[in-house]
């Protein structure tokens, strides 16, 4: 199964999910599924937390609490969870305010390991 395929089948699988990708820590976006009928910018979205992830993930190396394993940004319309993949990448699933959050944090963590393994091939 592809990228796309995977993160396809998370967004299809979690009520409310606006699209799901695997990006890079320096912003570059791996792959991607995105509803059709997303109205947000989910590539500068995506770039713009990449930046922040790269300070959280320095600040934790810092405080030398372990390894980053993932973030939730909630706003007014939206929320994002990020789970980290490896030193160098990072998966973001993107729901509307009242989507489905706990299972988007359970297919994430689920699906991490296929991800890291694809990865590395």
């Amino acid at each position: 199964m592809s990228f796309r395929e995977r993160l396809k089948k998370i967004v299809e699988q979690v009520d409310g999910a606006i699209g799901a990708l695997i990006m890079g820590y320096d912003g570059i976006p791996i792959d991607e599924s995105i509803r059709p009928n997303a109205s947000l910018d989910v590539q500068l979205l995506a770039v713009e937390y990449a930046t922040l992830l790269k300070e959280i993930k320095r600040t934790v190396d810092v405080l030398k609490t372990g390894g980053m394993e993932e973030v939730s940004i909630t706003s007014g319309e939206l929320r994002v969870v990020i789970r980290a993949l490896n030193e160098e990448f990072f998966m973001v699933l993107l729901l509307e305010k009242e989507g489905n959050f706990g299972l988007g944090r359970y297919l994430l963590r689920l699906n991490a390991q296929a991800f890291r393994d694809m990865l590395q091939d």
